[in-house]
């Protein structure tokens, strides 16, 4: 049972990764979440709009508290690498799940949400450049190597995705703790 608009917003993440933003219709909504339109509108007056910031603040915050805090904390650089990649690997449901950050980039929406995906995209990379530093990379060397770890971890997931296989997601996670090391 849905008791708050917290509760909602999965679900709504599960919507707008299948359809897009454009193409999450009210009625698919009403259908992913079990909600009633005035329940909908209840909780997101601001209507679609907000309920996709409300799932990028979603997103942000699980991956801040997920992957960038214990890159930023750790000690060891493939300790924080390591915990990045199993973090990853669980939010992804093992390739089986896109990245709807990534699902905004690429679409109709691009605009509409462009700061939101660029600032996703550029913490991480900063995040992961600067643990590798921490782990005695060069900056420049470091800033490569998070640029093409967190563009090998969206190939994979659409790969992934088109072949309909997740194993070659978690197969490119692996290559990229050995890459990361």
């Amino acid at each position: 049972m849905i008791a708050e608009r917290s509760d909602v917003v999965p679900q709504l993440g599960e919507v707008f990764r299948t359809y897009g933003y454009e193409g999450a219709s009210l009625a698919r909504i009403t259908e992913g979440t079990g909600l009633g339109k005035g329940s909908i509108y209840h909780f997101f007056p601001g209507g679609k709009e907000e309920m996709a910031q409300a799932v990028l603040d979603d997103i942000d915050v699980w991956f801040r508290d997920q992957v960038f805090l214990p890159l930023r904390q750790c000690g060891v650089a493939a300790d924080g690498v390591a915990a990045m990649l199993a973090a990853v690997g669980r939010y992804f449901l093992s390739g089986q799940r896109v990245c709807l950050v990534g699902v905004f980039a690429l679409g109709h929406e691009r605009d509409r949400f462009a700061v939101r995906v660029r600032d996703y995209f550029d913490e991480w990379i900063a995040t992961l450049a600067g643990a590798l530093e921490r782990g005695g990379q060069d900056a420049a060397v470091a800033r490569d190597l998070a640029e093409e770890a967190v563009g090998a971890i969206q190939g994979a997931l659409v790969l992934a995705r088109a072949a309909d296989q997740p194993a070659l997601f978690m197969r490119a996670l692996e290559r990229l703790r050995g890459r990361l090391a």
